[in-house]
């Protein structure tokens, strides 16, 4: 069942691509044409809506820019309409819209449901959306870590569970690791650093200063050289506000305030706001009372010795000589030695860490190689069905010798991990190297599919491979470009057979020269390019009928009216027909 199908994609201004609109059938749609009439820029064209990188020399000459839009039919709920969804992009009745323009510049902008997305968004829907497959893939496919991957996505849980746990332990085993070797490769720089902070906190602990310390003594010390004049200013105000005992006669503030108040009492008793007045007056002559019993105080109280003068400045020297080196104030010292007392602590503690750090490194590695003994388990069962599903299919390809085979093997390295008794080199995805091997006929050894296959047999190998993931883990759609390359006759026929029956299960779009495949699609869409003298343009139309023999003709013998090669096309139209 299809979950999302790909409707129409609407290029302008594309390559030779004027203004053209390509209608996919929901299952197997063939696109065909002449060489050089831009079949291959409906490909481009679906790469660029799917998040491809955009090149300025898409751009049709003369246009200001190219864009691609596309009309995708998704289930409600589905990945690809969640993701869209918190991006802002809104369905239109079960319909994602999807744009790209690339500018004559090179500036690319993608939209989505209306909200314009990162490019970078287009992509990750692709990955739930469609499977495409070019020459480039089938290159892809002959890596050895693609082919890891691809029998990994077969694999499904069984793999995927002893992976992450795998992947967890080797992130962690990295970690500790580094950790430890940048302490053992950095012993002599770390007692360097402990050395230096031992004695800038043994310099500090000689001290020994007070947080504020330095604020206090800076106030007492302004006050102890000043003391005189201090003194001298006190006993004046003190005076003025109280009397002087050696002039009795002597007119003060609190004299004149006690007699205003002695005035003012004889009549208040006639008015409100003069006793206000009066009461306000009795305040006053309470606050000079109270500080001229301070200023008193004061004189009597103020230091003026010289010795404990030097002993502030001598201390205050010694906060000085740590400030200039761990912080601006005392606080800031205090601050550096608590931050240093830490790390000092770090460091010397590094040899209790190196242990410890040895200790986790060693019970890491034994648990990593457990789990990769378990990971290479699980490949293995996982290779030998999936062989035997590729080899099926292979069958029916026109193959019907031919062997598939995985080799999972793991190369020796004293710096691994022990699996199976054996010291085994390690990375992220866990011991194996997985290749894929192909034995096309009887008696040949099976040999990897780089060396073992040709152009037209790898096609085959890379359709058969997605017709078995097509049964374990679908995609909506599929798009296969050139995948018939390289071969021909019966081959070719059932390439086009296999390709209908994945359609059942998923849409697929071809792009093919051959019409042993065109004949067995739902729907064929014909390139065509036409000359106006200037400028070249393409169009993209459904064959239906007659136009559909007379392409097929064309494809088989390259004479559209040739009546053989019409009743050929007749004859695989119907016999695709009744395949179906």
């Amino acid at each position: 069942m299809v979950v999302s199908v790909l409707e129409e994609m609407r290029i302008r201004s594309l390559g030779v691509i004027d203004d053209a609109v390509v209608e996919l059938s929901p299952g197997f749609t063939a696109v065909t044409g002449e060489t050089g009439a831009g079949k291959t820029m409906v490909v481009t064209s679906l790469g660029l809506l799917l998040g491809g990188r955009a090149d300025a020399a898409l751009v049709r000459i003369g246009a200001r820019n190219a864009v691609v839009e596309g009309r995708i039919a998704v289930p409600e709920g589905s990945p690809a309409v969640v993701r869209a969804e918190e991006a802002g992009a809104e369905l239109d009745e079960g319909t994602l819209l999807v744009s790209r323009t690339v500018s004559a510049e090179g500036r690319s902008r993608a939209h989505l449901g209306g909200r314009s997305v990162p490019v970078g968004l287009l992509a990750e829907l692709a990955d739930d959306l469609v499977a495409v497959h070019g020459q480039s893939d089938q290159q892809g496919l002959l890596k050895l870590s693609r082919q890891r991957q691809a029998l990994d996505r077969y694999a499904g849980y069984a793999v995927a569970v002893p992976l992450g746990k795998y992947a967890e332990a080797y992130k962690r085993l990295r970690a500790v690791a580094a950790e430890l070797e940048e302490i053992t490769t950095r012993a002599r720089e770390r007692a360097q650093e402990a050395d230096l902070l031992r004695f800038g906190l043994e310099e500090i602990a000689a001290v020994e200063p007070r947080a504020g310390e330095d604020t206090e003594l800076a106030e007492e010390a302004e006050r102890l050289g000043h003391a005189e004049a201090l003194a001298s200013a006190a006993a004046v105000a003190h005076a003025a506000l109280a009397g002087n005992p050696e002039d009795p006669e002597g007119v003060d503030a609190g004299t004149l305030v006690a007699g205003a108040q002695r005035a003012l009492e004889a009549v208040r008793a006639h008015d409100p706001a003069l006793a206000a007045l009066t009461d306000r007056i009795g305040e006053i002559g309470i606050l000079l009372r109270d500080v001229a019993g301070e200023l008193a105080g004061y004189a009597d109280d103020l230091d003026a010795d010289p010795l404990r003068l030097a002993a502030v400045e001598e201390r205050r020297a010694a906060l000085t000589a740590l400030t200039r080196k761990y912080g601006e104030d005392v606080a800031a010292v205090l601050a550096w030695a608590e931050q240093s007392a830490t790390r000092l602590t770090e460091l010397e503690g590094d040899d209790e860490r190196i242990g410890e750090l040895t200790a986790e490194r060693d019970a890491l590695r034994v648990e990593l190689g457990a789990l990769a003994q378990e990971l290479s388990q699980a490949r293995a069962e996982a290779a030998e069905r999936f062989a035997a599903a590729v080899t099926e299919e292979l069958a029916s390809l026109a193959m019907p010798h031919a062997r598939v085979s995985f080799e999972i093997r793991q190369t020796e390295d004293p710096d691994g991990v022990e699996v199976n008794g054996r010291t085994v080199a390690y990375g992220p995805s866990g011991v194996d190297e997985v290749e894929l091997l192909l034995a096309p006929h009887p008696g040949a050894p099976p040999r990897p599919i780089a060396k073992g296959a040709s152009g037209g047999e790898l096609s085959r190998v890379m359709l058969a491979v997605e017709v078995v993931f097509a049964g374990t883990d679908p995609v909506p759609t599929y798009l296969f470009d050139e995948v018939d390359a390289g071969v021909g006759g019966k081959a070719a026929v059932e390439i086009g057979r296999r390709l209908a029956r994945l359609a059942k299960k998923a849409q697929v779009v071809v792009v093919t020269h051959l019409p042993q495949v065109a004949a067995f699609a739902d729907r064929q869409l014909l390139v065509e390019k036409t000359d106006d003298g200037s400028v070249t343009r393409s169009g993209v139309k459904v064959l239906e009928g007659e136009d559909r023999v007379r392409e097929l003709s064309r494809m088989l013998a390259g004479q559209e009216d040739s009546e053989t090669a019409r009743a050929h096309a007749e004859e695989l139209l119907a016999a695709a027909r009744a395949d179906a």
